[in-house]
């Protein structure tokens, strides 16, 4: 057991090793279910990937944020260096992956156009369309801040890659806040965001 759980590596794959029992299971009892199964699919790789985005979010707004002021001038650099730029691959890359499944699922669905309408393709008939509608550009919104604010102002903060050996202290605490105040803004609308995408499934 310590060979699986002391490599990530072998913790995801003993992971999915134990997801594939489960459809295994899932197949026996139901059968390939076709539409159903692959809506389900999509499901989850968005659920997935949306933990791993919002849990990201969370750990920067709730932990490092916060932590940082009360860390040693001589330790910042570690967090700057090392642990800060690892986090924000993930970080984006876990966005992409919940914009796109979230996308393909809705399509799957068939609620993609509608929802992007706010339900305006039926009239507004459809509550649960248009509570779908509202979580997904919510999320747009939040990707967005990611990939082309928050993104690029951290590169800049922490001369990611070196791209910005030559930056001046004075842009670099700017591009920090800049990535600061749009982090801020996506975790306040991560919270109605949620309340969108899972009222949807449960209350309409």
């Amino acid at each position: 057991m310590a060979a699986i759980l002391t490599s990530l590596r072998n913790t995801v794959i003993a992971g999915s090793v134990l997801a594939f029992v489960l459809f295994l299971m899932y197949i026996q009892i139901q059968g390939f279910g076709g539409e159903a199964f692959w809506a389900f699919f999509f499901r989850w790789l968005h659920v997935l990937s949306g933990v791993m985005w919002i849990g990201l979010l969370w750990y920067f707004n709730f932990v490092q944020i916060p932590t940082m002021p009360k860390i040693p001038d001589e330790l910042k650099p570690a967090v700057g260096g090392y642990i800060a730029p690892e986090a924000l691959w993930w970080f984006r890359w876990g966005a992409m992956a919940t914009i796109v499944t979230g996308l393909i699922l809705a399509a799957l669905n068939n609620y993609l156009g509608d929802a992007l309408l706010l339900g305006a393709l039926n009239d507004f008939s459809v509550p649960k369309n248009i509570a779908i509608g509202i979580g997904m550009w919510l999320g747009i919104i939040m990707w967005f801040n990611v990939w082309f604010v928050i993104w690029p102002n951290q590169q800049k903060a922490l001369n990611i890659a070196n791209q910005y050996p030559d930056i001046s202290p004075e842009d670099k605490a700017a591009s920090a806040r800049t990535a600061m105040l749009f982090s801020r803004t996506n975790t306040m609308l991560s919270i109605p965001m949620l309340f969108a995408m899972v009222s949807a499934q449960n209350i309409y």
